[in-house]
């Protein structure tokens, strides 16, 4: 690191620590135990909560998750195929913001996905394993927080174009029964929504659509997927979208030459 990413480091740290500390408190008192939200949802167990499905609308690009649309644009900065955008306003931008909380992960079905075959134990699965992923994935650039606050950041994320597979074989099913889905979920050409707003305001500060076709082979066929080989393109595909969700962090992250600058002549040494 060079003395002056140091000194820009500091600053930042300086400027976060109080709030940092305050929010983690607040989150250390509130949340559950990091065991007891595994077990919820790296583990992919169905829990309690009722997870609604939505559909995509129609002949439509974007499912109409995000607050707005209009200004993504591709990023050549990041090796994916992503639109995303990020807001550069002097006073609302993600250089302003040290916590974030994690909001539950949407599900968007394809339009023509037969509902019916979903019961309510495979409507959260992959939803539930992708929450997760990205809590592990932001949480050392952006402390994980519970509550808003004027510092705090909102992220949404939906996964796009769900629909359902085949009849899971009776065969994988005896091999695993505890958890067994009858149908497949098939996300071999799932996406994913994704945007930070302001905890207070709604204001969305940075977005990002990324759509993979995964191809034939991306299905999950039991609540605990994650845990058996024969599902491994769905936790990897999981996995993915949540690392390029902190690479498009990292990248915005990214101080400015004028950003650079004010930092620079911010710091005071002993």
């Amino acid at each position: 690191m060079t003395n002056k990413q140091f000194q820009t480091l500091f600053c930042r740290i300086a400027i976060a620590l109080p709030l940092v500390f305050s929010v983690s408190c607040a989150r250390q008192a509130q949340a559950p135990s990091s065991e007891t939200a595994s077990s919820s949802s790296a583990g992919g167990q169905a829990g309690s909560e009722q997870i609604v499905l939505r559909k995509m609308p129609a002949g439509k690009e974007f499912s109409g998750f995000l607050k707005d649309y209009s200004n993504l644009k591709p990023n050549p900065n990041l090796d994916l195929n992503a639109l995303t955008f990020v807001r550069a306003d002097e006073q609302k931008n993600l250089h302003k913001y040290i916590a974030m909380i994690v909001d539950p992960v949407q599900v968007y079905l394809a339009s023509d996905a037969d509902e019916s075959k979903l019961p309510d134990k495979a409507r959260g699965v992959g939803a539930r394993y992708f929450h997760r992923a990205l809590v592990d994935a932001v949480s050392s650039a952006f402390p994980v927080a519970d509550e808003p606050g004027p510092l705090v950041l909102r992220l949404r994320a939906a996964l796009i174009g769900v629909d359902v597979g085949g009849e899971i074989a009776a065969g994988d099913k005896s091999a695993a029964s505890e958890g067994a889905l009858d149908h497949a979920i098939n996300i071999g050409k799932v996406g994913v929504e994704m945007e930070l707003v302001d905890s207070n305001t709604g204001e969305q500060i940075a977005a990002m659509v990324d759509r993979e076709n995964l191809g034939a082979g991306a299905e999950i066929g039991n609540v605990n997927f994650s845990r058996q080989e024969k599902w491994a393109a769905a936790y990897e595909a999981f996995n993915g979208w949540a690392r390029h969700v902190r690479d498009f962090l990292d990248s915005a992250q990214e101080l400015s030459a004028d950003d650079a600058k004010r930092a620079d002549q911010s710091y005071q040494p002993y």
